[in-house]
């Protein structure tokens, strides 16, 4: 399905292993089996997003900055490790997370997506089959868990340039979820028909 060495590929491997795969599952009302086509769906989606996102170098530095600032140590993740389990737990509530910012997935997907988020899950819920709600819900749960992960892979190193040039080849690796022609539509913030630095600031509170 994606290239054994990309990121999503790793993080994948990480939710179907133990009880992330159940609780979602269960969470969204499905059992294992499409619940993990549907994880495997999503996944690339959001890294073509934050690609896209990071595809110029202040889009890239702000992606390391809300990393860095919501996503080390936070959500139940040790500054030691990706704590998946403790995550998973407080993204579903388990951990009465809902407004921190590490856990809040339809916030970080406001900032992914700049607020076309229903637009993301009825593409997803076209190569899924699933309805826009279990779409969208489905990307609001994996969104803590992909920042999370990305900040255990780059935010202590820094360098926001790595962080571009990683989820760069990781959506040439997994072609954005087949989709990188409608993520282009929909990132594109002040339409103008393309997506630039305008549109990355404007996605990711750049000017903050």
């Amino acid at each position: 399905m994606v290239n054994t060495q990309s990121l999503t590929a790793s993080l994948f491997s990480q939710l179907q292993n133990g009880p992330a795969l159940q609780q979602v599952s269960q969470q969204l009302g499905m059992d294992s089996s499409q619940a993990s086509q549907a994880i495997g769906a999503a996944l690339p989606l959001l890294m073509g997003g934050l690609a896209n996102n990071a595809s110029q170098p202040q889009g890239a530095q702000s992606l390391l900055n809300a990393l860095q600032r919501d996503h080390l140590g936070g959500g139940g993740a040790a500054s030691g490790g990706f704590d998946l389990g403790g995550l998973i737990g407080a993204v579903l509530g388990g951990g009465g997370g809902a407004s921190s910012p590490a856990t809040n997935g339809l916030g970080i997907l406001g900032h992914v997506f700049g607020g076309q988020t229903p637009q993301a899950a009825s593409l997803l819920g076209q190569k899924t089959g699933l309805d826009s709600g279990r779409s969208g819900q489905l990307l609001a749960i994996l969104a803590p868990i992909v920042m999370s992960f990305l900040a255990q892979r780059f935010a202590q190193q820094g360098n926001a340039g790595q962080l571009s040039q990683a989820l760069g080849e990781e959506n040439r690796q997994t072609g954005g979820g087949g989709i990188g022609d409608l993520l282009g539509g929909v990132l594109d913030q002040d339409g103008d028909g393309k997506f630039g630095v305008s549109d990355v600031l404007g996605l990711l509170g750049g000017k903050r």
